[in-house]
């Protein structure tokens, strides 16, 4: 009989808390290993009414089932199976577990009233509604139940449905038999790299995403740390001494943080003598030696399939040696038998996503029964995937997913006997800490770590991106706005004009309100409203903003214009002004003057300057030169700067150019000062 963690017995708690107020579909969040089948299990167990699990492969369907049915079999609840994978179609029971795609093929069999549906790893989920989808999304949705996919998402294209996503599907099934359906979502990673956060809000009081999601709230979260801490996962022993690394930082990823193919492999086959060196010290790190214990179970995560191969090749030409070089002593090794030498070679096994059904069963069977001790894999096997006897994890594959990343290691933290670590190797350079939390974008740059920046306006802690000196010091953050969420007095009545976009029906409901603060942002020249660097439209008095690339293009071709790329800037005293000196790559200077005893000049540096002082994390409004000299170097540049000839001023050696306009924060198609 199972017994319920605390952590566990909570994140039920907290889902029968939000159902009892709100019908929102909510997301509760565990690392992998945190024991989500028996949250499922005790949800579906205290439950009235019929319930349906859906995952997206039929050994979680499988796996899910068999908790459940050990933990709430005494409680005389019964429970089916809907899964063609596994040749069952059982409706008739109160808790159903099933496969997505059989349930989205079969909705005539679903004809009843639902209470609840659970959606195990829903970060899959990218909407409820009908809406444009990916390639990969859509050929995921028609594979069989057992078939991988692929975790890949690169140079997916929108593709348009008239059916809508399977999920949709389902969801508009049962809501016909019940509108007041509650969907739970559990997952690990609830966000994926250009497709964004699953849900909005966060019951720790932030913000995730002011756009539609399928999720509204996450409603309970642990973090990786407090389960290695207490015990309930294998601690993971990175190790930074790689004999061989590559080296991916030329190649330019997606905006789902993955790189083509064929540029990956183009970049190894230049390097073949790396591969075959990381091989080497695989294999030498899993067969042990006098202080390290032999390894047990290998998982070697490849870039492409034409990668994968060679490192099979590299496995398969070296495993007697590698099997006859283990701990045995010489004398052992004598005696044993040809049979014996046989069992010792370490055998290797290839997935992909390509590999056939029945063979990839065979495989993964072979693995955890440890008839097989190297599984090389390829953007497969890594949510669902349940071999506790994992011991190595080597990365060979870059990403800039820190979810992905997590799902990786996460194979190889699962309690097993005996097993007292995880040896985790990142030979790609992907430089990802796995304690650090989900972020939402990909990292800037190989500087780029984790930094906290405090919100001016609310004090929310936000996490983000950033560039730290020596003594952590913030020098730089990359945060757009503030993530934190103001709570509304229970007497006070939202107007939908203070909220943007979807948030304000959603956020009504619930009586909280995003703070809106920016730390980057786009000025409306009408009303002088801060919007999101990617709007087109002013939130606030809804005119058009004008698009930066446009204003560049523009200016570029105009002969009487000049823009630079600014790469720096001087601020110093010219005849009682400030003076302050622009600088492109080559050298190219813009000046621009202000009379800081002049209200109305005054007024404008501070709009320009002091409200995106250090980052706008400390937003000022400076009143007089010494002040500002003093703190010259707390002041961002401006990616472009933009100047047209003055007429009225003459010179007979050069030109002079009047500062027009500059570009704070901008994202475009034109590159930026030193961005290669």
């Amino acid at each position: 009989m199972y017994k319920l963690r605390q952590y566990q017995s909570e994140a039920v708690e907290s889902t029968v808390t939000h159902f009892r107020n709100t019908n929102d579909p909510a997301v509760i969040v565990l690392p992998t290993g945190a024991g989500k089948s028996l949250v499922i299990a005790e949800i579906a167990r205290i439950a009235r009414r019929k319930i349906l699990v859906l995952t997206h492969v039929k050994e979680l369907v499988e796996q899910n089932h068999q908790k459940f049915h050990d933990y709430a079999e005494q409680a005389g609840i019964k429970s089916g199976v809907f899964s063609a994978g596994l040749n069952r179609k059982e409706t008739e029971h109160q808790v159903t577990f099933a496969s997505v795609q059989s349930v989205a093929r079969n909705l005539e069999q679903f004809a009843h009233e639902y209470s609840l549906v659970v959606i195990d790893e829903c970060h899959r989920v990218s909407h409820f509604e009908e809406q444009s989808k990916t390639n990969a999304e859509s050929a995921s949705e028609k594979s069989v139940d057992e078939k991988p996919t692929s975790e890949t998402l690169a140079n997916e294209t929108p593709v348009k449905e008239k059916s809508g996503n399977q999920y949709s599907q389902i969801v508009s099934q049962l809501k016909s038999y019940n509108p007041e359906l509650k969907i739970l979502g559990l997952t690990a990673t609830p966000f994926r790299l250009g497709l964004g956060w699953i849900y909005q809000h966060h019951y720790h009081g932030f913000v995730r995403s002011s756009q539609a999601t399928p999720f509204k709230k996450c409603i309970y979260e642990l973090p990786l740390s407090y389960m290695i801490k207490n015990g309930f996962l294998t601690p993971p022993k990175l190790i930074d001494a790689a004999v061989e690394q590559y080296d991916f930082s030329a190649l330019q990823s997606n905006k789902f943080g993955e790189f083509d193919d064929a540029e990956v492999n183009e970049l190894l086959g230049k390097y073949p003598r790396v591969t075959e060196g990381i091989v080497e010290q695989i294999q030498m790190l899993a067969a042990g030696n006098e202080n390290e214990l032999e390894r047990k179970g290998v998982m070697i995560f490849a870039a492409t399939v034409k990668h994968a191969k060679e490192i099979v090749g590299y496995l398969e030409s070296k495993n007697e040696t590698a099997g006859l070089a283990s701990s045995k002593s010489k004398k052992q090794i004598k005696e044993q038998t040809e049979e014996q030498i046989l069992d010792d070679v370490s055998k290797v096994a290839l997935i992909t996503a390509k590999t056939k059904n029945d063979e990839r069963a065979q495989l993964i069977s072979d693995f955890k029964a440890q008839k097989i001790k190297y599984l090389v894999n390829v953007s497969v096997l890594t949510t669902g995937f349940d071999a506790p006897h994992v011991d190595l994890i080597a990365i060979l594959r870059p990403t800039q997913s820190v979810s992905l990343y997590q799902q990786i290691v996460g194979r190889g933290l699962r309690l097993a006997e005996g097993k007292q670590d995880c040896l985790v190797i990142d030979y790609a350079g992907n430089g990802i800490n796995i304690f650090h939390p989900e972020v939402g974008e990909k990292k800037p740059d190989s500087r780029s770590e984790l930094v906290q920046v405090f919100c001016p306006s609310c004090g929310f802690a936000n996490t983000f991106w950033g560039i730290t000196d020596n003594d952590g010091k913030v020098l730089e953050h990359y945060g757009r706005a503030c993530q934190g969420i103001l709570e509304m007095p229970e007497d006070e009545v939202l107007d939908d004009s203070m909220l943007e976009g979807s948030m304000s029906a959603n956020l009504q409901d619930n009586e909280v309100m995003p703070c809106d603060y920016r730390f980057r942002f786009k000025e409306c020249p009408t009303c002088n409203a801060q919007n999101d660097i990617a709007a087109r439209e002013c939130h606030d008095c809804k005119n058009q903003l004008v698009d930066p690339d446009e204003k560049l293009k523009e200016a570029l071709k105009l002969s009487n214009r000049m823009v630079i790329r600014c790469s720096g800037m001087t601020f110093s005293e010219h005849n009682g002004a400030l003076k302050i000196v622009y600088y492109d790559e080559d050298g190219t200077e813009l000046k621009e003057f202000f009379d800081l005893s002049s209200e109305k000049q005054r007024t404008v540096f501070n709009l320009q300057f002091g409200r995106r002082f250090r980052n706008s994390s400390e937003p000022r409004n400076f009143l007089s030169l010494n002040e500002v000299l003093k703190e010259s170097q707390g002041f961002i540049i401006p990616d472009f700067v933009i100047a047209k000839k003055d007429p009225k001023r003459k010179s007979k050696t050069h030109i002079v150019w009047q500062v027009q306009e500059k570009i704070f924060d901008y994202k475009g198609k034109y590159r930026t000062a030193n961005e290669l």
